[in-house]
């Protein structure tokens, strides 16, 4: 079985595409009144959900957390450390929640984080150099 994408159950659909099109540079080319929204970025798939629509394709309902939602992040790679300065204050002037300014970790990782409209944690974050991904856990690619 291989990774395909990820999703995220959307409240406000419209709100949501203009976040992840206008504030992250998202391509997006579905309409703000879309139901699904199917992109792929960089490589993985990236779809929105309208919850409402979900709901009912599964005939469930379910509970949605409010506010900040600590279940998952998204992780944007940016190539050096400035870049992670630099997508932190765009993202921010226009319209991202601030959530953790940027940072150096002690693993050697800049990285700060932001919140989309509905809480969703999306870290951007670099080892200043060009990403690399890594296959195994065990240092071997």
């Amino acid at each position: 079985m291989k990774l395909d994408g990820f999703g995220l159950f959307v409240n406000d659909m419209p709100t949501m595409i203009r976040f992840y099109r206008d504030v992250l540079g998202f391509e997006i080319a579905e309409d703000e009144n879309a139901i699904n929204v199917y992109l792929v970025k960089d490589g993985t798939l990236f779809m929105l959900y309208a919850r409402k629509n979900f709901e009912k394709m599964t005939a469930r309902k379910y509970e949605y957390i409010k506010g900040f939602n600590g279940h998952f992040e998204i992780a944007l790679y940016v190539d050096t450390f400035d870049a992670v300065d630099r997508a932190y204050h765009d993202a921010v002037s226009k319209g991202a929640v601030p959530v953790l300014p940027p940072e150096d970790e002690p693993w050697g990782q800049r990285t700060c984080y932001i919140a989309d409209p509905e809480g969703n944690l999306i870290e951007i974050g670099s080892f200043n150099r060009p990403f690399e991904c890594k296959t195994d856990f065990n240092g071997v690619q």
